[in-house]
């Protein structure tokens, strides 16, 4: 195999695929077969300057160039060959956010992430024109604020798009984007894949640009040409020279697309659940919901079909929290244990626990949540003086917690009729099995599945729908997944328990008797207030920074 992996590199028969995550650059290769063969990564960091999170240009292509280094340093390594070329490359990244050029190509502000929630007033103010939920992070809530505030760039603009669209043009020079990435700036018509033609000329005349399509990626459903890669394209990604132009693009998409893909849930009826520093759930839609939900964005699949997406800006970094401290705690009593065996202990001892948490209540909210009205978020462990405060309990009531905001978004889309026969889950937290599965069971009251290959994460799910290139032409992207990439794969159900259904219910319920007391807790002074006095962020800024078992381990990074 070793001999025939080599040849496929040398050939360029295999496929690369890149993703920009929020704390990680993952870039992974693949054979012909679809499988692995080797991958690079790079850690990074979003940094607050002048009250916005972002990202430096520089930092993007250091970050994309150390990562494929390392990919190619591997593949020396195991097979002692180079790439030259591919079959096809792929790039997505984390979605949304603001990237405003003039006409030579320069960025005119700094990249302002999905972690700005500053565009309040340009939401509501869209949403309500547009009969349409327009969600704080999405692009043209932020072009649109930045019109509110007078900002001067504005008049300069010439082209917006997302991290994803920047690489790849960085890469072909193509003003493109995926279907799914560019539902994340404006909505989409499903049924001609492009932005919806009445809601522009709705927004256009709310914005007041001379012409908002034009500043607009144009738009690509999977297995369309998307360009090739230059030969300054070549050189952005690999300084060596070695690297040689020529290989076509998929059209680059964004990291919910991409995991969408990763847990084959592309096909009406089925769904995904991505836990990492936030959360969220993505159901592929039969028919448009009868109503605009604040809870639900609606986004597409690679593919263009409608996806409701329940996005929770806390997912398991207070779970993460806790890891530490018993790591350290384990650490100082002489015994360390490194950090999958404490999640591994932990989650163990939580699976035998009360269903109900015994009376232990934790809220995760490191940072403002939307789905439930909380603008300023504080972790919170509470307890009645009966409840049964044991470790298991401790770590169960953060499980449920984790999960809590994600079942109240989901409860929503039960209510518009939606029906999802399983639901597919990824992330870091599942790299342990039995417990996290089956609570996720339970608080979606859904059968939740976990692929073999959903901890290849995102930069693997790109990767395949670069390879979906050469076959789009007659086939689907859902049959493709079906039948080539998933058609042997393994997949392990765990459907819901009736015990651990009641238990959810009961812990949901003080979960949301206890919201309110999230205004009372941001008020009391903290270590952050010091803090912020120095200008660094508050939870409000956006959502609370990722811990180092996340940085490790979720798949989305």
């Amino acid at each position: 195999m070793s001999d025939d992996r080599t040849r496929e590199i040398a050939d360029g028969r295999t496929t690369l695929g890149i993703e920009l995550g929020s704390t990680r650059i993952k870039a992974c290769l693949v054979g012909e077969d679809l499988t692995v063969i080797a991958a690079g990564s790079h850690e990074w960091e979003n940094e607050f300057v002048d009250g916005r999170w972002t990202y430096p240009l520089a930092a993007v292509e250091t970050g994309v160039r150390a990562a494929y280094a390392a990919l190619v340093s591997d593949l020396q390594e195991q097979h002692g060959s180079v790439p030259t070329t591919f079959r096809a490359v792929g790039v997505s990244a984390m979605m949304h956010g603001y990237l405003p050029f003039d006409a030579d190509g320069e960025l005119l502000v700094p990249f302002r992430t999905w972690r700005n929630t500053s565009t309040g007033p340009a939401a509501a103010a869209l949403s309500d024109a547009l009969g349409f939920n327009i969600p704080l992070r999405w692009s043209i809530a932020h072009l649109y604020q930045a019109v509110l505030d007078d900002e001067q760039h504005v008049a300069q603009t010439t082209g917006i798009t997302t991290l994803a669209g920047y690489v790849h043009r960085q890469l072909t020079g193509q003003d493109v984007l995926g279907v799914g990435d560019a539902s994340g700036m404006f909505p989409i018509d499903p049924a001609t894949g492009d932005y919806d033609a009445g809601m522009l000329s709705t927004a256009q005349d709310l914005i007041g640009v001379p012409d908002l399509r034009a500043l607009l990626p144009e738009v690509r459903v999977a297995g369309q040409d998307a360009g090739t890669l230059t030969t300054e394209g070549a050189a952005w990604l690999d300084p060596t020279g070695t690297l040689q132009p020529g290989a076509p693009l998929c059209p680059p998409e964004g990291d919910a697309g991409t995991g969408m893909v990763a847990t084959n849930a592309v096909a009406q009826r089925t769904g995904n659940v991505s836990v990492g520093t936030s959360i969220f759930a993505m159901v592929v839609l039969e028919r448009p919901l009868d109503t605009p939900h604040e809870e639900l964005d609606v986004v597409t699949t690679p593919a263009g079909d409608a996806v409701a997406m329940v996005h929770c800006n806390n997912g398991a970094s207070e779970i993460g929290s806790w890891a530490r401290v018993f790591g350290r705690f384990a650490e100082a009593a002489g015994s360390p244990a490194d950090a999958d065996s404490v999640f591994r202990t932990l989650l163990d001892e939580a699976a035998t626990a009360d269903p109900d948490a015994g009376g232990l209540l934790a809220v995760n909210y490191l940072a403002g949540e939307p789905v439930t009205g909380v603008e300023d978020g504080r972790p919170l462990l509470l307890r009645a003086p009966d409840a049964r405060f044991t470790l298991g309990n401790l770590v169960r009531a953060e499980l449920m917690g984790a999960f809590a905001t994600l079942a109240i978004g989901m409860e929503v889309l039960h209510g518009e009729g939606v029906t999802v026969d399983r639901m597919t889950a990824h992330g870091g937290l599942f790299r342990t099995p039995g417990l996290p599965q089956r609570q996720l069971a339970a608080a979606l009251r859904v059968p939740v599945a976990l692929e073999a290959t959903a901890s290849e994460g995102g930069a693997w799910g790109i990767a395949v729908l670069a390879a979906y290139l050469e076959h789009a032409a007659g086939t689907s992207l859902a049959e493709y997944l079906d039948t080539t990439v998933f058609g042997t794969a393994a997949s392990d159900v765990v459907d819901p328990d009736q015990r651990d259904v009641d238990g959810f219910t009961v812990y949901l319920d003080r979960f949301r008797a206890a919201l309110p007391i999230q205004a009372i807790a941001a008020a009391v002074p903290g270590a952050r207030d010091a803090a912020t006095s120095s200008g660094e962020p508050t939870t409000a800024a956006g959502p609370g920074l990722p811990t180092e078992h996340q940085q490790e381990q979720d798949v989305n990074s």
